[in-house]
């Protein structure tokens, strides 16, 4: 007996130290099944329910059922079943980092920001990020806010002599209100992530590489890169620098250390990987797109799309040095052996742009023989012959 009562005692001291030692802040409440209250609340949904129908029936829409259920998995494994069970996902083929999820229940995810995460944890602290804006009725809020500021600078313009400034600071202290929020959603998607299976740490990790990114396009277009930590007055959100210092050090406190899991990233993107990189290189800009490839490499190796897309980067921008570099990246992509043969039209033009014509020509041949339906191969005969 007193055997079985030490245990029993040594049981509730560890399960109440445990308590303890968690200062995690508590989740928003969950409502199943929550409608839309006030006339205010009410009048958004309505519009959000309007723009949900648009978006459903939108020409961009992806509706790759793989790639929605693994995005859906990655959203239910971060927030939790019960959460994401009423959410409808919508996937929209943009190339720019972005998702957003709308106050009646809607989450729309961007391809480029599938492009650009690593894993699914990263994906998942962004797509936590988004329930949180939901969760926390931030729209309503937001709404809220903003009108008092208009009503405030609207009375201040008639009772207020010389009302500039006191008009400015209500617009200053509106998108401060903006940068709180997302504050606010960034540290609600970080308690989800560290309850979930995915490592805390990929909060950070994410805004590290947009912050990388960044910087590589600036330096591609001629221009200094700037990351700062404090934001400017009239900034939306906080700073990608601030982001990843508070959410780095939210994840050192918090201790996570978590046994690794499968990671199905690489394997759900690999079908729409082609076809998102293209899209990549179709924003002419070079520093970024470089920048992503290599970071995308550190995790695969240098692959077959990877090195086809390099070859199209090189190629498009074009210099002498450039087009010598693309058909270097394509033949390394051709001798894979698992090459589209979309990359022998790109090794074909990188040659004849660099007068190797009848290297350039045998490669346009193989490409029309590989496809003779493509959509171009009445211009590429015209080419070779």
């Amino acid at each position: 007996m007193r055997t079985l009562t030490g245990i029993v005692l040594l049981g509730a001291t560890l399960s109440t130290t445990a308590f303890a030692t968690d200062k995690r802040p508590p989740l928003p409440t969950y409502t199943q099944a929550y409608t839309a209250t006030t006339v205010d609340e009410r009048g958004i949904w309505m519009e959000a329910d309007e723009r949900e129908r648009v978006q459903r029936d939108s020409r961009s829409l992806v509706k790759d059922p793989a790639l929605n259920a693994y995005v859906r998995g990655v959203l239910c494994r971060t927030v939790g079943e019960d959460r994401c069970r009423s959410v409808r996902l919508y996937i929209d083929e943009v190339p720019a980092f972005n998702a957003y999820m709308t106050p009646n229940g809607a989450m729309v995810v961007w391809t480029g920001l599938l492009l650009r995460v690593r894993s699914e944890a990263e994906l998942g602290a962004i797509l936590g990020h988004e329930f949180g804006h939901f969760e926390l009725r931030h729209t309503l809020k937001d709404f809220k806010s903003h009108r008092t500021g208009t009503d405030l600078m609207a009375w201040a313009s008639i009772l207020v002599r010389n009302s500039a400034n006191f008009q400015y600071a209500v617009v200053g202290q509106m998108y401060a209100f903006s940068r709180d929020q997302e504050r606010e959603a960034d540290m609600t998607g970080f308690q989800y992530l560290a309850r979930s299976q995915y490592p805390s740490s990929a909060a950070a990790d994410v805004w590290e590489h947009v912050m990388g990114e960044a910087d590589a396009t600036a330096i591609g277009r001629k221009r200094k890169p700037k990351q700062k930590y404090v934001a400017g007055v009239f900034a939306t959100h906080p700073t990608d620098l601030a982001r990843a210092t508070y959410l780095r050090a939210a994840s050192i406190e918090a201790h996570d250390v978590k046994p690794a899991v499968v990671d199905t990233h690489q394997a759900a993107m690999a079908k729409w990987l082609p076809i998102l990189l293209n899209d990549q290189i179709k924003l002419n800009d070079f520093g970024g797109s470089e920048y992503l490839l290599a970071n995308l490499a550190e995790g695969t190796g240098w692959t077959t799309p990877l090195l086809c897309a390099r070859g199209d980067l090189y190629r498009e921008r074009g210099n002498p040095r450039d087009l010598v570099s693309a058909a270097q990246f394509y033949q390394e992509a051709i001798g894979k052996g698992d090459a589209l043969p979309e990359a022998y039209r790109g090794l074909g033009l990188a040659l004849l742009r660099s007068q190797q014509v009848a290297e350039g020509q045998a490669a346009l041949a193989t490409y029309l023989r590989l496809k003779p339906a493509a959509t171009d191969a009445a211009l590429i005969a015209t080419l070779i012959s």
